[in-house]
């Protein structure tokens, strides 16, 4: 091998006999690069014009025109052969058929018979037509002969000239003569003209019809995203959804498959259509393919929601207008209306909008409540914007524990009796007393004379899935857990028996809580709320954990719903909300309601009541004073009913005063000398009879611990 031998040499020294040059081997250079061949070019000269834009929209316009030509044939064919022949009957006939639909297929097999009677009598008629049309033709030629005749002979005695008498008659031969001149002359021309009209006019009935392959079409018409849902629109989505019974079925039924669809209604932000499958199709395999159905129907999978109504076969296919859904809606009632007040009973809290654009209002009325869904979807603010609401009911009583700690509820501060904010496993204790002590106002309240009424008490728990989670277990005797789904914890069983028993007594267990599963939302909780309600959610699995088994099957799919991009938007089960007959849940995007508009909401809610004191923590420990805990529970309020005091002791201590009744706060207060009094008709505690009677109790050193 040969090496190339390169001399360097310092720019400022030039080279001398005494200095050696420096030698740097270089390895040999690559020999010359050969001529691509010229077919080798060629290809890549056609493969550069086949990629080319301006060629492939060349190629596009070439066989769409060519297209436009024969589809425009075979739909003029298909009209021909449909007003010559009775296929068309046959197709109504089989559509009403395989529709299941007896009545109209045999009106449409009674007009097949009258229009082959009606062909048949035009068919006998031609029979005798020649016959009768040279006869026409000769009594007409003799009729018009001799009114020209006539009219020559008039002509003639007018002028005096003999001539005229067949003067009309030359006139109307040399016209005649006239006519076939000039037939003769355009004939040629329209022989070689007319193919090409014909062509044209095929081609002006396929581009009508856009009878082109979509890769085909001009870009302006393949983007058909937002186009009016109409019947022939959905009878094709369905015939290429992939089922292949379904396919079979509208095939047979040819263009007659519209028959499946009923009347296409609209409703809010889109249309909404019943389709009746035709026999061999389970509602289950349009449902199983939403995604395939939306994009044939150029939306998205968002926009497209089914459910299954009471009539047998049938699903009903809500189609939004293309981009809708992502449209904010209006502002919550509470926001823009500062005189709305609300009623436990008989109101119903405005909580947002259907997807028809319909106000969606839930009565919260004797109802748990159970939010769900994947973090930082909406959950916290739609649970709060019901309490909000019902914060406007000056009756209602708010137990709450926010298991998340950052603030979000901090505005019910002086609204709630107690208010328990922080994630740790101490909060958790906390929660868990509070909703026992829950439990123990309930037993007081069925306990209570028959016909008593007592105000509401929501108990509120968001992020409830950090209580079932809790590793805690008690001190001393009482080694119970906190958190768990078993007998023995005692959050789970606080919560169960608040389930069970609270409604009749307005008693009520309102939970937010994140990704449902066993663990962390175990099933007898999950079932024992009557609203339940879910934000997305990731598997279909959780979907049928938070809204049961009976809503999925029946269409409702939170998991379908798009994490971020549907934020707010909740999927609910309860007989508390107008539900479609037929539906078992119904979608609602939620109004949105921030943090400075939900302050100034409960500040309205406090001016309608005489002040609540809210409590921060409950005290555990085993050392108690009752006086200084009543004290403590009146708060700066002048006077507190009794029942009031007795609900805010059981939540600040569930062991010690859970069992309390009336009687034991009354032996207490009066021991102090600050006995209860009556005020308007109802029976209350005195803050300063009960301050005054510490005052006394500690000058005297009598302070004792119960």
């Amino acid at each position: 091998m040969s090496e190339n031998v390169v001399h360097l040499h310092k720019a400022t020294d030039p080279p001398t006999a005494d200095t050696a040059p420096t030698v740097l081997t270089v390895m040999p250079d690559a020999p010359p690069a050969r001529p691509v061949p010229l077919w080798v070019r060629s290809g890549r000269v056609v493969k550069s014009a086949v990629t080319h834009e301006t060629t492939r929209a060349t190629v596009r316009a070439a066989a769409r025109h060519g297209l436009y030509t024969f589809n425009g044939g075979r739909i003029v064919a298909r009209r021909a052969w449909d007003g010559r022949t009775g296929s068309r009957y046959e197709r109504m006939i089989r559509a009403a058929e395989a529709a299941g639909n007896l009545e109209a297929a045999e009106e449409w097999e009674e007009r097949l018979q009258r229009f082959r009677a009606a062909r048949h009598h035009r068919r006998m008629d031609l029979l005798h037509s020649p016959v009768d049309a040279a006869k026409g033709v000769a009594v007409g030629a003799g009729m018009s002969i001799g009114a020209l005749v006539a009219l020559g002979v008039v002509m003639a005695i007018s002028t005096g000239h003999v001539g005229d008498v067949i003067t009309p008659l030359s006139a109307t031969v040399d016209f005649i003569a006239l006519l076939i001149r000039i037939v003769q002359v355009v004939w040629g021309p329209a022989l070689s003209i007319g193919p090409f009209l014909a062509l044209l006019a095929l081609w002006s009935v396929g581009r009508k019809q856009h009878a082109a392959p979509a890769w085909a079409l001009p870009a302006n018409v393949r983007n058909t995203e937002g186009e009016p849902i109409t019947p022939s629109i959905v009878v094709k989505a369905l015939r290429d959804l992939g089922v292949p019974a379904l396919a079979r079925a509208i095939k047979e039924m040819g263009d007659a498959g519209a028959s499946m669809l009923g009347p296409i209604r609209i409703a809010g932000c889109g249309v909404e259509v019943d389709v009746t499958l035709p026999s061999g199709v389970a509602t289950n395999e349009v449902q199983a393919k939403r995604r395939k159905l939306a994009e044939n129907l150029t939306r998205h999978e968002h926009e497209v929601f089914i459910t299954i109504p009471q009539a047998a076969r049938t699903v009903r296919l809500w189609v939004a207008d293309s981009g809708a859904l992502d449209e904010p809606i209006g502002p919550s009632p509470l926001v823009t209306d500062d005189t709305m007040t609300a009623d436990y009973t008989k109101g119903k809290a405005p909580w947002g909008q259907d997807l028809r654009g319909d106000a969606a209002a839930l009565s919260l009325y004797q109802r748990h409540l159970l939010i769900t869904g994947l973090s930082n979807q909406g959950k916290t603010v739609a649970l709060r914007s019901l309490a909000l609401w019902l914060s406007l009911d000056k009756s209602v009583q708010f137990l709450m524990g926010d298991l998340k700690g950052a603030g979000d509820w901090a505005m019910f501060d002086g609204l709630a009796t107690t208010l328990i904010q922080g994630p740790t496993d101490e909060h958790v204790i906390q929660v868990t007393e509070m909703v026992e002590g829950a439990v123990g106002e309930m037993n007081r309240r069925l306990q209570a004379p028959p016909g008593t009424v007592f105000p509401p008490l929501i108990v509120l728990v968001d992020e409830a899935q950090v209580a079932f989670m809790c590793p805690a277990k008690g001190t001393g005797k009482d080694k119970r857990p906190y958190g768990g789904a078993k007998a023995d914890s005692r959050y789970f069983m606080a919560v169960r028996k608040i389930h069970n028993q609270g409604r009749a007594v307005n008693v009520l267990m309102w939970q937010g809580t994140q990704d449902p599963t066993n663990e962390n939302l175990p099933k007898l909780v999950r079932e024992g709320a009557h609203t339940r309600a879910s934000l997305a959610l990731g598997t279909e699995s959780q979907a049928r954990m938070a809204l049961g088994d009976k809503a999925v099957d029946g269409g409702a799919a939170p998991n379908l719903l798009r994490p971020g991009l549907d934020r707010g938007t909740l999927v609910v089960a309860s007989d508390g909300i107008s539900i479609p007959a037929g539906q078992s849940s119904i979608t609602v995007r939620t109004h949105y309601i921030d943090d400075d508009a939900a302050e100034a909401i409960t500040d309205r809610a406090k001016a309608l009541r005489d002040g609540v004191t809210t409590l921060h923590a409950i005290d555990r420990s085993a050392e108690h004073d009752p006086l200084a805990d009543i004290a403590a529970v009146i708060g700066d309020a002048p006077r507190v009913r009794t029942k009031d005091v007795l609900a805010r002791l059981a939540a600040r201590n569930a062991d010690a005063y859970g069992g309390w009744s009336f009687l034991d706060l009354k032996r207490v207060l009066d021991d102090a000398g600050a006995e209860p009094y009556k005020s308007d008709g109802v029976m209350v505690v005195s803050r300063d009879r009960v301050a005054r009677a510490l005052a006394n109790r500690d000058t005297d050193g009598s302070a004792s611990a119960d």
